[in-house]
């Protein structure tokens, strides 16, 4: 049987006694495997789903009834793609999430994990790429870290109070970057030795024996490094060579695990290249989950292609699939600091300048102002940012009279400037107190309900954790409930709720061999609890919340409170109306999901190094019982 593939799973679950730990009273119960859902009662005993019932259930002895009359009850959601990796080992309850439903996260994500590289090398390679201040990622991990190998680190999560369940990519540049040193891992010239290449290789097959659902690698050009002796090179894995993937994308082929990989989008080949890797011609087919599916209006045609790319892989025998956020992809910014200038030269050079002396002189020098108009109106290459300052809207300044307008308007209003001058005039004066939004990509409905219909691209993609002043898509589960149910209301259906459930949940599951996703008898219990008349514009709102582990440094988070009625994880309750209970942060409810492994219910455990760790059974050793 495939270890990245899971049946769906029955434990034999007892009534020898009518007592259970909670009761969910006539929700609309979706099981997360897209068939229609209904009105039925649900009995949670010992983590698990015990019962789901049409007729009412015996509530005698049961201390947590909650009727769920008009509301939705569904699997928990799954979060692919997230860059949680610093903060669930200073914050493991990774609350953002839990509150909005999602009780499993993918780490790992885009080649960066914290498997193997030190604190400072890890400071390097998430604060500039992820915007997580490099002091805090370095403080994090020299902190915390404990662990040599995959299975430690594991083990090292599993002692932590998890909020939710965790699954994990390794991630190449965590690899190379160990084996080589960052130094020579991003040298053009330099290859990795024999001993280095076999040392990858041996991590690798490490992290996949330890339940890792794969490795995650990078080619994206403008993801740049921090710090100071590698600083503005481009991560490890964009300088490895065709022989050095091949041998490490091997172990993913003979093992049926996943490659997580972003393609260079400036070179149409690379992306080609990437997706048909993934064809199994004369070898084993390799699981491939591609950056990212997206409408971007810098290229409004790409999209067209993406679907019936993957639709031709996979008929000629792949396995591939698009990431997607979907919904709008609106990003913020504090000054020039976002990541989207770091795709051309001259914005890459103001962000290579720590300093905010220099980056002033920088801004304001004319042959770098003409550098970048010439940049900003260029409309050769492929692109994400759609280089369109009346397209930026100002939302908070010091001078208040520019508040409300684009940066275009404000060139305008004030003789003309170009859009550039007027942006860098105000950064110049105002720096990270200027503050502004755009939408680069997913800016039209009808192409998200097209996107969301299509099978070869996930949903999923929020990068929570990572870009905290920049972006908040920890609901976007949420979000594509409110455009699926809306429509639906309006008469103009494009998909029905238990499909976009089942998207989100049973479907990621099953590709991702993890045991989440569904919520039917004998299932874990991890699940939410909507009020479907709360999928409302409060949905598309921001706030700031700090974050404690971070120094109390302010990130932008969402805030639906009264859309959540409750969530749970192993059958414990961790969220009630946007309010954490008191396990969260103190008892472990979530577990390292193992790919191809039962995760068994998280009993009451207290975080700290003596709470022992699951090891969940084989789906052999499990069985498949009703």
């Amino acid at each position: 049987m495939s270890t990245n593939s899971l049946t769906p799973i029955r434990r034999h679950v007892s009534n020898d006694r009518v007592t259970y730990d909670t009761i969910i009273r006539d929700g609309l119960w979706f099981d997360g495997s897209g068939t229609p859902p209904a009105v039925r009662s649900i009995g949670i005993r010992n983590g698990v789903v015990a019962v789901v019932s049409a007729d009412r259930i015996d509530e005698t002895g049961c201390t947590d009834v909650i009727d769920a009359t008009g509301k939705w009850v569904l699997p928990g959601m799954i979060d692919i793609h997230t860059h949680y990796d610093i903060e669930v080992l200073a914050q493991p309850e990774l609350a953002e999430s839990l509150r909005h439903g999602v009780t499993t996260v993918l780490v790992g994500s885009c080649s960066l994990s914290t498997v193997h590289v030190n604190g400072t090398e890890a400071g390097d390679l998430f604060g500039r790429v992820e915007a997580i201040p490099r002091h805090h990622v370095i403080d994090t991990i020299d902190t915390h870290k404990t662990w040599s190998t995959p299975a430690e680190y594991v083990d090292a999560l599993e002692r932590r109070a998890l909020g939710p369940n965790v699954a994990a990519f390794i991630g190449h540049s965590d690899m190379r970057t160990a084996a080589m040193g960052l130094d020579r891992a991003t040298r053009n010239a330099v290859r990795p030795t024999a001993a280095e290449q076999a040392q990858m290789e041996r991590w690798l097959a490490d992290a996949l024996d330890a339940g890792f659902v794969g490795m995650s690698s990078q080619q994206l050009l403008f993801d740049k490094l921090d710090g100071d002796t590698c600083r503005s090179r481009t991560l490890p894995s964009t300088f490895a060579k065709p022989r050095e993937l091949r041998r490490l994308k091997s172990l993913l082929r003979k093992t049926g695990r996943i490659l997580q990989a972003g393609p260079d989008i400036t070179n149409p080949a690379n992306v080609g290249s990437q997706a048909f890797t993934s064809l199994g011609i004369g070898r084993r087919k390799l699981k491939t989950s591609l950056l990212s599916a997206a409408d971007i209006k810098a290229n409004p045609y790409a999209i067209k292609i993406m679907g019936p790319l993957a639709g031709l892989v996979n008929r000629l025998g792949g396995d591939f699939r698009w990431q997607h956020l979907p919904v709008p992809f609106e990003v913020y910014a504090d000054g020039i600091d976002l990541v989207i200038f770091e795709e051309f030269g001259s914005g890459a050079a103001a962000l290579h300048l720590k300093e905010e002396f220099a980056r002033d002189e920088l801004l304001r020098d004319e042959d770098y102002r003409r550098r970048f108009r010439k940049d900003y109106e260029s409309k050769f290459g492929t692109r994400v940012w759609h280089r369109d300052f009346f397209d930026a809207e100002i939302v908070s300044c010091p001078d208040e009279s520019v508040v409300g307008k684009s940066f275009g308007q404000v060139g305008l209003d004030r003789g003309g400037l170009h859009p550039v001058d007027a942006f860098l005039d105000l950064v110049v004066e105002h720096g990270t107190d200027i503050r502004w939004r755009t939408t680069i990509s997913n800016h039209r409905p009808e192409v998200l309900k097209q996107m969301a219909r299509e099978p070869g691209i996930q949903l999923g993609f929020s990068d929570a954790g990572a870009h905290l002043r920049n972006m908040a898509f920890y609901n976007f589960g949420l979000r594509l409930l409110k455009h699926v149910h809306t429509a639906e209301q309006r008469g103009e259906p494009f998909m029905d709720v238990a499909a976009a459930v089942h998207r989100m949940t049973g479907e990621l599951a099953d590709w991702y061999g993890i045991d989440a996703g569904h919520l039917r008898p004998g299932d874990r219990a991890d699940l939410m609890i909507v009020d479907p008349e709360r999928l409302d514009e409060s949905l598309e709102t921001y706030a700031e919340a700090t974050v404690p582990a971070f120094g109390g440094m302010s990130r932008m988070v969402n805030r639906n409170d009264d859309t959540v009625v409750a969530v749970f994880v192993s059958g414990h309750k961790v969220m009630d109306r946007g309010a954490a209970t008191d396990r969260v942060g103190q008892t472990r409810t979530g577990q390292f999901l193992r790919a191809g492994r039962r995760g068994d219910p998280v009993t009451e455990v207290r975080s700290g190094h003596d709470a022992q760790p699951s090891q969940g059974a084989t789906l052999a050793e499990a069985g498949a019982t009703e």
